[in-house]
């Protein structure tokens, strides 16, 4: 069934699509994104894509319930994260009433707990600075063994902001990223809290990125991650209906990038899709 993943040689000229996000139903719903990264991959799936979709496999992910199990021969990277290397374990599960994977990227350090960003008493974890790194870096390395080339990437949520910023500078010259497009998806805040000042010094260990290049990044909020990762995307897009009304007013017409409004809950996602075939070239 893997086979394939380790062969970098087109097997079909089908686009290729890789969702990267930190929920997706029916595994994790944090915000009503949840639904909507679920719908879309499907309906990228319906119309002709080739799609997988990458999350973090935290402690709350029922392993029996949703039938995940271990990729062993992609198990076995380790990801450098503040100088210190941590094991990466993926699992994959079939999505439920689709013929697509998603892969589940896991470490005890990080991801075992039964909680996802703050403690029983509310109290925000102070390694979700290594946490967002170790996933952002992970989710790359998968990729590149996977040796599975994306026509696009599609993040959504704030952990995955890291992501446009690493391919578009440390990632740049990786063949499996060359000819990859990247979508941002700008949300909800859903924290309040300031990530550690320390934040940029760790995710420029070990990668080839200046600090001035992860400038947008610099406020260290909820707003701040969504504003760093729409500034390396190709295209952004609203999730929510209710955004920063500073980034709103940012990114609704910035110059060089395509920009999907947010067209409700109910939409059909025809705008996704539009969106991906433009930036795809078809």
């Amino acid at each position: 069934m893997f086979g394939s993943e380790l062969n970098p040689t087109r097997m079909s000229e089908k686009k290729r699509i890789l969702y990267i996000a930190t929920e997706m139903s029916p595994y994790l719903e944090l915000t009503e994104f949840a639904e909507v990264i679920n719908k879309l991959a499907i309906k990228s799936n319906e119309s002709g894509l080739e799609v997988r979709c990458i999350m973090p496999r935290f402690g709350v992910i029922n392993e029996r319930r949703h039938r995940l199990h271990e990729v062993v021969r992609l198990s076995g990277i380790n990801v450098q994260v503040d100088s210190d290397d941590y094991p990466l374990q993926i699992k994959v599960a079939s999505l439920p009433n689709a013929r697509l994977q998603v892969y589940f990227l896991e470490n005890e350090d990080f991801f075992k707990r039964k909680q996802i960003f703050h403690d029983e008493s509310e109290k925000w974890f102070d390694d979700n600075v290594l946490r967002t790194i170790f996933f952002c870096r992970g989710a790359l390395e998968t990729v590149k063994k996977f040796g599975w080339p994306p026509d696009i990437i599609h993040c959504s949520g704030w952990m995955t902001s890291l992501i446009p910023a690493f391919i578009k500078t440390a990632y740049k010259k990786e063949p499996v990223f060359s000819n990859t497009k990247l979508v941002y998806t700008i949300g909800a805040n859903t924290f309040d809290e300031k990530l550690n000042e320390d934040f940029l010094t760790k995710a420029l260990i070990n990668v080839n990125i200046k600090e001035k290049e992860l400038e947008s990044f610099k406020e260290l909020t909820n707003t701040g991650l969504f504003r760093g990762g729409a500034t390396y995307a190709d295209a952004i897009t609203f999730g929510s209906d209710i955004i920063d009304k500073k980034l709103v007013a940012e990114f609704s017409a910035v110059k060089g990038k395509k920009v999907v409004p947010f067209l409700g809950w109910d939409s059909d996602l025809t705008e996704y899709l539009d969106l991906y075939n433009e930036l795809a070239g078809k």
